[in-house]
């Protein structure tokens, strides 16, 4: 499935709009979960540093500070100043006891930059200072282990982040990708469905899931519908074969009468128009079976590439001098080769019907326009004259079996010319296009070019 095509799907916006939703969700949840991790990490620094500052202080007494010094040195060389400081400051402002030797601090627990207490680096402490008598006791915890266990802890979020990204994405373009090639198969289906193949039917992926009940009940529907059609299809063939037999046998059996009675005129010419209408209805009935005949789609088969403009030329040959006897003008414009894939023999009888039609139903004196063009990847076939055109209302019904327009019924015809040639354009997935010629009328059928 190409790109273009996935991102337009509807699966894979839903499996887009799901992706984006975990990763919102997925940050969330980390951002919340680093937070309490660092109020937990600080909240237990406190304590560390406030149950350090009580057993120093601890040994502390008015009269003897040795123990203090004692203790004091022993938690400072167990630490180095990187880590924890220890600090034990005089009246006198020397250092007593301890791995640095701040300068003046006020008494409370606060958080300072390492500069700001005289030493190197950029690392923050926390401190905790009190007075014991005279003296000054510097207790203090380094932020750095602090913050690289945070640190860890935040890159493996955003791996755990990006791997689930990862997974969701993929994950979701995979089901997208499942899900519209299912949905690509019914519209394959309809696809072929229109195009007059009945026997198609949608696959089954055979989960026996949501989709493959749905698609089975379509399948139903697809094959009473191809029954109902193929049904009346064959009584529609059926009373047309069945007709025309006796329909033949009543020409014949005209043409024999008038014959033994040709010496009699009045009778040879009311027989002589018995003859005439049962042609008409043998033309009638034969246009009606070939119309079924294109509609189920078999001469599909003998599709091959057509040149249009040989068929214009065609046109030209045979109807000019025709347009010529009805007092009317034909005209052919040259153009350049345009090819398309269809049945040459159709296309011929389309482009016949539709000239045809234009030279019966226009008066003398009209002017009959054929043209080819293309259109970019499209060839488009015109055939405009300046007659008295079609009503708006009516263009669209012209194309319907037997309709005939009310100015048309005293003209010969089965109302069955148009009627063809929409049959061959949509075997050819052709668009026909009817429109004001100003004056007159405009029949323009758009085929896919080669």
């Amino acid at each position: 499935m190409r790109l273009a095509s996935l991102r337009r799907s509807t699966p894979f916006r839903l499996a887009v709009s799901f992706t984006l939703l975990f990763i919102l969700t997925v940050v969330a949840s980390g951002g919340v979960m680093y937070h309490v991790l660092r109020d937990g990490l600080n909240a237990e620094l406190d304590t560390t540093l406030a149950d350090t500052f009580h057993v120093v202080s601890s040994t502390y007494a008015p009269n003897d500070i040795e123990d203090l010094i004692t203790t004091l040195n022993n938690y400072a060389n167990l630490e180095g100043p990187d880590d924890g400081i220890y600090s034990l400051v005089g009246s006198d402002g020397r250092k007593l006891a301890g791995n640095f030797k701040p300068p003046a601090l006020p008494e409370g627990v606060y958080t300072v930059p390492a500069s700001d207490i005289g030493l190197k680096g950029k690392s923050m402490f926390r401190i905790q200072v009190g007075k014991l008598g005279a003296d000054t006791l510097v207790v203090g915890q380094s932020y750095s282990e602090m913050n690289s266990l945070l640190r860890t802890v935040l890159i493996s979020l955003v791996w755990a982040a990006g791997l689930a990204v990862i997974g969701a994405v993929g994950g979701g373009v995979y089901l997208a990708s499942r899900a519209q090639r299912r949905l690509d198969g019914v519209t394959r289906t309809m696809l072929e469905v229109s195009n007059g193949r009945l026997d198609s039917r949608i696959p089954l992926s055979n989960t026996n899931d949501d989709l493959d009940h749905v698609f089975a009940q379509i399948n139903d529907a697809l094959a009473r519908l191809a029954g109902l059609v193929e049904g009346m299809r064959q009584v529609s063939a059926d009373i047309a074969h069945e007709l025309k037999t006796p329909l033949n046998r009543l020409r014949l059996t005209l043409e024999e009468v008038r014959r033994v009675h040709k010496e009699q005129d009045e009778v040879a010419l009311l027989l002589e128009e018995a003859h005439e209408e049962s042609d008409q209805i043998n033309a009638t009935f034969e246009a009606l079976l070939r119309i079924s005949q294109i509609e189920a789609g078999a001469r599909r088969l003998r599709f091959h590439a057509v040149d249009l403009r040989d068929i214009l030329l065609l046109v030209d040959d045979v109807y000019t001098e025709v347009a010529e006897d009805s007092g009317q003008r034909l005209t052919v414009e040259d153009c350049s080769p345009i090819l398309v894939n269809g049945d040459k023999e159709l296309l011929v009888q389309m482009l016949v019907n539709i000239v045809e039609n234009a030279i019966t139903h226009c008066p003398p004196l009209t002017s009959i326009n054929v043209s080819l063009r293309q259109d970019q990847d499209h060839a488009v076939l015109t055939v405009a004259d300046t007659g008295p055109g079609i009503p708006t209302a009516e263009r669209e019904m012209v194309f319907r079996r037997l309709y005939r327009l009310d100015k048309s019924r005293t003209t010969p015809g089965s109302g069955l010319g148009l009627s063809l040639v929409k049959a061959i354009a949509d075997l050819h997935a052709a668009h026909i296009r009817v429109e004001d010629n100003h004056p007159g009328l405009k029949i323009s059928v758009r085929l896919q070019a080669l």
